[in-house]
Formats: C-alpha cells, structure tokens, sequence
C-alpha cells in the first residue's frame, strides 16, 4: 500500500544563466587516474542491457526486473570536444558522438523508442544535466572546472529505483 503513496521523481528546472568566468570549451583529455571509468561505465551498461530487450520488444518480464534505461543516455570517452555558446554546450566523445545541452532546458528526449525526461542547467559553478526515465530511474551528470580551468571534473551518479546504482567521478586535463 505504501508502495502506491510513493510520489514520482520530477526533475528539477535549472538556471539558463551562464556564471561569470565559466567556460568549458576546449579540448580534454582523461586523467590518468580516471583510465578505469570507462571501463566501470561499460560494465554497468551490460549489466543494464537486460533493459534493453525491452527496446527490442523481445522481453516478457515486468519492468521492475528490467535494468535501467537511463544508461541510452550516457557517453563516454577519453577525449572530450566541449564549445560552450550563449545558450548551450557541446560535447563530442572521442569524436564520434557529440551530445547537445540548451541551458535551463526542461523537455522530453528520445533514443529511438527510450523516451525520458530531461533537465540542464547552471548551479553553484557547475553543468548540471539530469535524465529520468519512464521507471523513475535517474542519470546526473555534474561538470566543474577546477585548477583554473585546467582540469574539468565529470561527477556521474545513476539511481535506480531511489537507490544510488552507480557513482563515478572522471577527470579531465586540458590539452
């Protein structure tokens, strides 16, 4: 019963404005001591690719046995492309995947039949984007410079069913 009283996640509207002084553009390089991330966001993907039959429509079994949905959302790589305009950033991936933000943006996206909610925006210094999906599962993405503004920090938290499922932190060097 108290399963039916629990309210829905709903993601919070960020600030489209720019703070002074911030600029992620550039090109970034992962730390090496963050080499093993990618491989930890990899395993995690697998591990929640038991979702991704549902995309196929090949699954029978209920949602809440189904891995998170949220991880369609998500690239990596160890070389970032980041050009910050007025109104938004992107950010490509070892040049081969480039991810779109509009600050202060609250909307409805989609990977091919995934749908989820997202919002981006400024808080305290930092990018902040967050992607719930349909299951109530969350991505958040944190981005920070540091070290002024030769090292970039990547804080990525996905929640799954209100729990912390995994929770990384990358770091970029300026190159």
């Amino acid at each position: 019963m108290l399963v039916g009283c629990a309210s829905k996640d709903v993601l919070p509207v960020r600030s489209a404005v720019v703070p002074a002084g911030i600029d992620f553009s550039g090109r970034w390089q992962l730390h090496d001591d963050s080499d093993d991330t990618n491989q930890r966001l990899d395993e995690a993907e697998i591990s929640a690719a038991r979702g991704r039959n549902r995309i196929s429509g090949k699954s029978q079994r209920s949602s809440r046995n189904q891995g998170s949905l949220v991880h369609v959302f998500l690239e990596s790589g160890k070389n970032l492309k980041i050009t910050q305009t007025q109104f938004g950033i992107f950010i490509s991936f070892d040049r081969a995947i480039v991810e779109e933000y509009r600050f202060g943006e609250y909307r409805q996206i989609n990977v091919g039949p995934v749908n989820a909610q997202r919002s981006s925006g400024w808080e305290q210094g930092a990018y902040i984007i967050e992607t719930l999906d349909e299951d109530g599962n969350k991505l958040r993405e944190r981005y920070q410079l540091e070290n002024n503004g030769q090292l970039l920090i990547r804080h990525i938290t996905i929640w799954k069913r209100k729990a912390v499922n995994l929770s990384l932190v990358q770091k970029f060097d300026k190159a």
